[in-house]
């Protein structure tokens, strides 16, 4: 191959990509080890053997048709701990060339497997976004190879549609984004407010407007600029990581600021990042070509994303394959105004008269009198769809009646899932669902130790009984 092949110049922005990117996925299989059976096993809230029996292996690839067991997921996930550990303190990269990218595949693979068979729990943008960044980490390279330049424009070509889509949705979207109103409610309607989001509330209505200004610049302007000479691609990652860094500070959204970041740094040369580098080689034909085949497979499959995105319909976060390559992303094309909050609580009492007790989450507000925590990079699933319940009742129909049911049950695999749960040596006699209007706390409410003030809206489910629940 020609010179135009190669970027040795990029070798250090490839390291961090390739560590970054392993600690994403080290995070997912984690996450996978202690949330997916309460949520997706044998007994969870929505079993995979009930997916796997509806849909075909053709509809959603993954290991888990040929066979679905706890005991096999858990196998899965600790084989991707172990693969994205090893990748991540640099084990990997010391490999040849052909066992790096067996490694990376396998990876890939693996959580490939348990998103396609995830159902509502991994219907998350990010999930396809780490899908698709880590099939292209397959083509990078370990540290003693060159870096092919086609990947790394491929990587900053998902970059773009990450940051560009996400502003298109928000200018198209909610008329808050154009009169620059939407950080007004943002920070407090957000899905999970972190440990500084009621400051960033409290900041002058004049700031937020800044920052809804340097938002529409950095995800409308800024990504045509990563496709610049340097070193107009530097400063333009270098915004990508400042802005993420705020949101990262602002809120907490899982894994997805960290892979924006991680991402951004397939665009830094090594003046930017300036650290000694190993000597490389230019790596053999065969991969080469493989470079060359996926480059242009890439290109085929971005037809679709960017149809939706000039398209006068966009939609955020969808996967135009089942193999969740060349997606289109966004977030927040709407902004809530106010916000609302699941509260879930049992009773001993089998009259329903006394003895009312909330269950508390371990992410999502709760207790007015506890502060936000940081949740993020981690993701907590049931906590981020308990606040879709919050906005769309409906979104719970497939699993809410079954973590109700766990609660009666006293079904210790899913209560794990909450940071309490009152009713530890007995389960309780009835539950109920209620629908709370939460606000941050105002500073006199703040010096009593309140974050929150919340007051009562509506009852979503009645007392239930076991016996009663079927009827929702």
């Amino acid at each position: 191959m020609g010179s135009w092949f190669w970027a040795p110049e990029y070798q250090q922005g490839r390291t961090v990509v390739t560590h970054l990117l392993a600690a994403v996925y080290l995070l997912g299989f984690a996450n996978a080890v202690h949330q997916f059976r309460p949520l997706a096993g044998e007994r969870g809230l929505t079993p995979v053997p009930r997916f796997t029996a509806a849909v075909g292996f053709r509809r959603s690839p993954s290991l888990f048709h040929l066979h679905y067991s706890d005991r096999f997921l858990a196998a899965v996930a600790w084989t991707g701990v172990v693969l994205s550990a090893a990748a991540l303190v640099g084990a990997v990269g010391m490999l040849p060339l052909w066992a790096w990218m067996l490694v990376w595949a396998a990876l890939w693979v693996l959580y490939l497997s348990i998103v396609n068979v995830g159902q509502i729990w991994y219907g998350f943008g990010w999930e396809s976004l780490l899908l698709e960044a880590g099939f292209l980490a397959i083509f990078l390279g370990p540290a003693h190879t060159t870096p092919p330049a086609p990947v790394l424009w491929l990587l900053c070509w998902l970059l773009f549609r990450v940051e560009f889509g996400a502003g298109l949705i928000k200018m198209r979207g909610d008329s808050c984004w154009r009169d620059l109103t939407a950080l007004h409610y943002h920070h407090e309607t957000q899905p999970m407010p972190g440990p500084l989001s009621r400051h960033f509330h409290q900041l002058p209505g004049r700031l937020h407007k800044v920052e809804v200004l340097a938002n529409h610049f950095a995800q409308l302007v800024v990504p045509f600029a990563l496709f610049a000479p340097q070193p107009a691609a530097d400063v333009a990652a270098a915004i990508v990581v400042i802005t993420q860094g705020w949101l990262l500070l602002s809120g907490n959204f899982a894994w997805l600021n960290l892979l924006t970041i991680t991402l951004a740094f397939a665009a830094m040369d090594d003046r930017l990042l300036r650290w000694n580098a190993p000597p490389t080689a230019e790596s053999p034909l065969w991969h080469q070509v493989l470079v060359l085949a996926l480059t242009i497979g890439m290109v085929v499959l971005s037809y679709w994303p960017v149809r939706n995105m000039i398209g006068p319909g966009q939609v955020m976060n969808r996967s135009f394959n089942n193999l969740h390559l060349c997606n289109t992303y966004g977030a927040f094309g709407s902004i809530t105004r106010t916000r609302y909050e699941v509260v879930l609580e049992g009773t001993a009492d089998p009259s329903g008269e006394t003895g009312w007790q909330e269950y508390e989450f371990p992410g999502k507000p709760g207790d007015p009198r506890r502060r936000p925590p940081q949740v993020a990079p981690y993701h907590l699933r049931l906590d981020w769809l308990m606040w879709f319940v919050a906005i769309a009742p409906g979104y719970g129909r497939t699993w809410l009646p079954g973590l109700l049911r766990a609660m009666l049950r006293g079904d210790r695999h899913v209560l794990r899932l909450l940071r309490h749960d009152p009713f530890r040596d007995r389960p309780p006699e009835l539950v109920r669902a209620r629908l709370f209007r939460y606000r941050f706390a105002d500073r006199e409410e703040r010096r009593g130790g309140a974050w929150w003030s919340r007051t009562p809206v509506s009852e979503l489910i009645p007392a239930v009984s076991q016996d009663e629940l079927s009827r929702f």
